[in-house]
C-alpha cells in the first residue's frame, strides 16, 4: 500500500504515534509518506520506503496570515496523485482532517481519509462554538475514524453530536526500544545516597496539575529521602520553579528539559507521577509501565485503560494529593509490591499495546478500506 500520515511533527503524543507508526508500517513493506510542515522530531534513519513531503507555506501580503490550512490541502493533493496513496492517514480532527477532504475532492473518491483523534482536538477544540462544526464536519467526511481511548470516543460523542462509528485503536510502544535500561551511573548523579526518584514528564500545561506534583513530592519527603526529576518544558514552569523555592525543595529536585531518549530517562525513575486533569490516553504512563515504572496518576479520561489500578500503579481521584502520596510511599517503602507492580506494567505494555498489534490493527482498517472501494 502507499500511504500518506499527517501529523504535527513536534514533541507531543500524537506526532510520536504517528511517526512511530509510519516508521512499523515502512517495516512492513508499504510506501510511507510523510506531509508536513517539517521533519518529524522521530523519524530517526533512512528508510528505503519512507519519504518526507514539505509543506512550504508562501507569504503574501493580500493574506494577513499565511494560509497553511490551503497549502496542506494542495501538498495532500499533489502528493496522493503523484504516489497514487491508497489512504491519507492524518491524526487531529484540526486542521487535518478538513484539510484532507479538500484533498480528496481534488483527487477522488480513490483516495480513502483515515483520521485519528488523538485528545486535544476534541477535549479543548470541541469546546469552542466557532471549531465544533468543523471538528464534527472533519469527522463526519472521513471514511473511517479512530480514537486513542474508549473514553475519548464517548466525550466526541457526547460533546460534538457525532453519529459516525468510531473504532478504539490504542497508542502503543515499541518493545524493541521500551525496556528498563541500564542507567545506575546516571541515576547517581541525581541520587548519589541511593535515593529513591520520581518522575514527571509533562508539556507543563495547567491540564498537567503540575503544582500538584511538587505537593505531593513534598509530602513523600517528609518521610523518606527521594528525589524529583522533571522532565520538558512549557508555560508553568516558572509557577513550578516558585513553588519548590517556597517549600524548600531545590536540592532534591532536578529539571531536564526536553530529551529525546524517553527510555534511557525514564529507566532512572523508580514511579512515574502523572496528576493530569485530562489525558485522554497518557502515553507517558504507557513508556513508564513499559520500563517497568509503575505508575500514580489520576482517574481522568483515559488513564484507566493504560494503568490497571492496583495491578500496574495507582489511580485517585483528580486533586488528591494526599492520596497519591500514600500511594507513591507504599510503592518505594514495599519491595515485594513493588517488584510485582513492575512485572505487571511491563506485561501489560507488551501485551496490550504492542507495537506490531496495534500496527497491524492500523493495517487491517486500511485494506477493509481499500476493498470497499
Amino acid at each position: 500500500m502507499n500511504i500518506g500520515i499527517t501529523c504535527y511533527p513536534s514533541l507531543g503524543g500524537s506526532g510520536v504515534v504517528a511517526t512511530e507508526l509510519g516508521k512499523l508500517l515502512a517495516e512492513r513493506g508499504h510506501q510511507v509518506h510523510f506531509i508536513t510542515s517539517s521533519m518529524p522530531f522521530r523519524l530517526g534513519k533512512f528508510h528505503p520506503n519512507i519519504f518526507y513531503h514539505e509543506v512550504e507555506v508562501s507569504h503574501y501580503d493580500v493574506f494577513k496570515y499565511p494560509p497553511y490550512d490551503l497549502t496542506l490541502a494542495n501538498r495532500m493533493a499533489q502528493v496522493a496523485k503523484n504516489e497514487k496513496l491508497d489512504v491519507l492517514h492524518v491524526h487531529y480532527a484540526v486542521p487535518h482532517a478538513l484539510c484532507a477532504y479538500l484533498a480528496k475532492q481534488m483527487v477522488g473518491e480513490q483516495l480513502k481519509i483515515v483520521t485519528t483523534l488523538h485528545g486535544t482536538d476534541i477535549t479543548v477544540l470541541g469546546y469552542d462554538s466557532s471549531l465544533s462544526s468543523l471538528i464534527r464536519f472533519g469527522i463526519e467526511q472521513s471514511d473511517m475514524v479512530t480514537a486513542v481511548s474508549n473514553d475519548l470516543i464517548r466525550q466526541t460523542k457526547e460533546l460534538l453530536d457525532v453519529e459516525k462509528d468510531i473504532v478504539p485503536v490504542y497508542n502503543f510502544v515499541d518493545k524493541r526500544r521500551y525496556y528498563r535500561k541500564e542507567v545506575s551511573e546516571i541515576k547517581r548523579v541525581f541520587a548519589p545516597n541511593g535515593e529513591k526518584i520520581i518522575m514527571h514528564i509533562s508539556n507543563f500545561r495547567p491540564v498537567k496539575r503540575t503544582q500538584d506534583v511538587i505537593e505531593v513530592f513534598a509530602r513523600v519527603r517528609e518521610r523518606m529521602k527521594v528525589k524529583l526529576l522533571l522532565i520538558g518544558e512549557g508555560p508553568d514552569l516558572s509557577m513550578v520553579r516558585q513553588k519548590i523555592s517556597e517549600k524548600g525543595l531545590e536540592g532534591d529536585v532536578h529539571f531536564l528539559g526536553k530529551q529525546e531518549d524517553v527510555a534511557e530517562v525514564i529507566s532512572m525513575a523508580d514511579v512515574m507521577l502523572l496528576p493530569s486533569e485530562k489525558e485522554s490516553f497518557g502515553l507517558v504512563a504507557l513508556e513508564a509501565m513499559a520500563c517497568g515504572v509503575p505508575v500514580v496518576a489520576s482517574l481522568a479520561g483515559g488513564l484507566p485503560e493504560v494503568v490497571l489500578d492496583g495491578v500496574c500503579g495507582f489511580l485517585r481521584p483528580i486533586g488528591d494529593v494526599a492520596g497519591m502520596a500514600e500511594q507513591t510511599l507504599l510503592l518505594l517503602q514495599d519491595e515485594e509490591l513493588y517488584a510485582r507492580f513492575s512485572r505487571s506494567s511491563i506485561e501489560r505494555s507488551c501485551e496490550t499495546f504492542c507495537h506490531d498489534k496495534i500496527a497491524s490493527e492500523y493495517e487491517s482498517l486500511y485494506v477493509q478500506l481499500i476493498k470497499q472501494s
